[in-house]
């Protein structure tokens, strides 16, 4: 443990002594692409390039707008603002902090949400769909939408996004973790839902009272085991909880489907994002006819199903149940 301390303070050492004459945002942008291209920093948690997540870092610790133009690079930097550009980039480089941990927030869309270590950085594919692409697949207009459900809600930021969008419902959001529920109530009231958002800490359904939603939602643990032993740093920093979803990924998603066949109305639909488990979706759950929506990159990776395949589906016995991880 001394010897792997000595070794951080060493790289600390260095890194500052690289970075003191850095004197423009400019400068500090061409110093951390380049730190981040040695170190091969694990990127795709707010950002898939280090340019954008570099820069993005610049702007949010010298409160400049995020949508500021390039003459901003040019700017000189006084000695604390040199300090703080150093402090945050020796965090995410030398100790591989996430930088959504650093900045303690996240973006989807327009809207910010406040995250730290107890909850998954925010990414979802759902953000293309929560809008007009969602109208259209559920056949209604938003206000005639009367009870949505999001499972696993991590930070809240979905649950938000729908009660925006569906002006008339009620919105149920549902997790297993109290440390993501504090954070999840923490942004329910930032932007001013408590009286529309219901927080439920539960495994799936299990402590939910009863309800039928016209739409669930989840984004729920669906990595195979493995490859959260294999995952890097960066994201080993993100709650397990949030992504092990168990030996084949599947774990919890076998327990949503059962489960929503009693949770929806009539018309209603479900719909989960797998991440790359398509193929095995299909062929364990052929008999629910999943339907695969487009994503602006082509992965895919949304399911809808709905409420009458699974009625009519014939219940399979749950396989022994993983032990996850935590």
């Amino acid at each position: 443990m001394r010897a792997k301390g000595e070794r951080r303070n060493s790289e600390d050492t260095a890194f500052l002594r690289r970075a003191r004459s850095l004197a423009t945002p400019g400068e500090w942008l061409a110093f951390a692409l380049g730190e981040y291209e040695a170190h091969a920093l694990a990127l795709g948690q707010i950002a898939t390039s280090a340019h954008d997540e570099a820069l993005y870092l610049i702007l949010h610790t010298l409160a400049l707008p995020l949508d500021s133009d390039e003459r901003v690079l040019a700017q000189r930097l006084d000695a604390r603002q040199r300090a703080a550009l150093a402090d945050v980039f020796r965090r995410r480089v030398c100790e591989r902090t996430p930088a959504a941990y650093i900045t303690r927030e996240a973006w989807l869309g327009e809207l910010r949400f406040y995250v730290d270590e107890r909850v998954l950085i925010p990414r979802s594919y759902f953000l293309e769909l929560i809008g007009p692409p969602l109208d259209l697949l559920m056949g209604r207009e938003p206000h005639n939408v009367r009870r949505v459900v999001d499972v696993c809600t991590g930070s809240g930021c979905l649950a938000i996004l729908l009660a925006q969008h569906f002006p008339c419902a009620q919105v149920d959001a549902i997790d297993l973790s109290a440390p993501a529920l504090e954070v999840a109530a923490k942004n329910v009231s930032e932007h001013e839902l408590e009286g529309r958002i219901a927080l439920h800490k539960s495994d799936v359904f299990d402590a939910v009272p009863p309800a039928k939603y016209d739409l669930i939602l989840s984004n729920p643990p669906y990595e195979p085991s493995t490859h959260c032993d294999a995952l890097p740093v960066e994201f080993t920093r993100e709650p397990r909880l949030a992504l092990d979803g168990g030996s084949d990924g599947l774990t919890i998603i076998r327990k949503l489907l059962r489960q929503a066949r009693e949770r929806l109305t009539p018309d209603g639909l479900l719909l989960i994002e797998v991440g790359g488990l398509q193929n095995e979706i299909d062929r364990e759950f052929a008999a629910l006819n999943p339907r695969w929506l487009p994503t602006e990159d082509g992965s895919n990776c949304v399911c809808l199903i709905t409420a009458t395949a699974l009625r009519r589906a014939t219940p399979k016995p749950p396989p022994c149940a993983d032990r996850i991880k935590q």
